[in-house]
């Protein structure tokens, strides 16, 4: 017997104009019993907004299918279970993901991996509400709402046959597209603020910690700000959190854009103090990050005619970070 249906509010963090119009389409896709297809970059929370959308009348059980780990001869069997001696190993009877979900949400994670020949089993078990289990001669009628995601684009998938064109436009009947975290900056704070408050409450982010946060692109989206903020309290006794707690690829990247913004503004000043034009990046190559830093400074003392302070200043660093840098990079003597 199906659990008695509940309400339950979603979990989707964020101001941004995007995620308000997002929960919005929630709360009316959750009042269906449409299928979804949730589009979006790996790591924007695509189960999240999965979630959410049964969450508002949760009817039955919300089961999660990774389609890229449906593979080898039992893939048919974990979706649609088996019956006593179907095959080798079979002793007993099976229930499979499908029959799990029944009265509620089956979630299809990364739909675009579902080998073909399972596209057609899932495109009937759209059209027909039914499934036949591994061994069973009986069709088995079940009632579930289908969600789909993917990070691929689908119309590429079957414009290559790697994806049933019928089976797109059954699922593509609502689509949510999640947009990556560089596209709604104005959410890292409150991201952070959410992680660092279920991992270590009594964390704070410094100012330059979280400025440095804000130009990263997060290419892994806010999965990859999740395990960032992780590992930061983990690596830190705290209560502050710094920019050297980062991640390297958040530090490099911050290292990178602090020697260009510096050899765009020193080879663009006209002044008396102007000192040679110098390139971060030379015509022959790409240089090391850390040799990149290490031009940023020079050319920020001699601008400053070796005044710390001020280069810290043009730096957007603080004066020990740069003491700690000079002595990294033997500059200061």
């Amino acid at each position: 017997m199906n659990p008695a249906c509940v309400d339950s509010s979603h979990g989707l963090v964020g101001e941004s104009q995007p995620i308000r119009q997002i929960r919005k389409q929630i709360e009316k896709l959750g009042r269906s019993r449409s299928p979804a297809l949730l589009l979006g970059e790996s790591g924007t929370g695509k189960e999240v907004v999965a979630r959410a959308i049964h969450n508002v009348n949760a009817c039955g059980n919300f089961i999660p299918i990774d389609c890229g780990s449906l593979v080898g001869p039992l893939m048919e069997s974990e979706l649609f279970g088996h019956t006593r001696g179907a095959f080798t190993g079979a002793a007993e009877a099976k229930r499979g993901l499908i029959e799990l979900a029944d009265g509620g949400t089956a979630f299809f994670d990364e739909i675009g991996d579902l080998p073909v020949e399972m596209q057609v089993k899932l495109l009937r078990l759209l059209q027909e509400r039914e499934f036949r289990p591994v061994g069973s001669l009986t069709q088995r009628k079940v009632e579930i709402r289908v969600i789909a995601a993917t990070h691929r684009d689908l119309i590429r998938e079957v414009e290559r046959g790697t994806f049933r064109l019928d089976l797109f436009y059954r699922l593509n009947v609502v689509t949510i597209h999640l947009p990556p975290l560089r596209d709604r900056l104005e959410d890292i704070t409150v991201l952070a603020g959410r992680f660092l408050d279920r991992h270590a409450p009594r964390y704070t982010l410094t100012n330059e910690a979280l400025d440095a946060m804000l130009s990263y692109d997060w290419p892994g989206n806010v999965r990859e700000l999740q395990n960032c903020i992780e590992r930061m309290v983990t690596m830190n006794s705290g209560p502050l959190l710094h920019v050297s707690d980062l991640p390297s690829a958040v530090q490099h990247h911050l290292a990178a854009r602090r020697a260009a913004q510096m050899s765009v503004a020193v080879s663009a000043d006209p002044g008396p103090l102007a000192v040679p034009r110098m390139q971060a990046i030379p015509p022959s190559g790409i240089i090391p990050l850390m040799e990149m830093e290490r031009q940023a400074i020079l050319q920020a003392l001699e601008y400053t005619k070796g005044d710390r302070v001020i280069a810290a200043h043009l730096l957007g660093i603080g004066r020990t970070t740069l003491y700690r840098k000079l002595k990294e990079y033997r500059l200061d003597s």
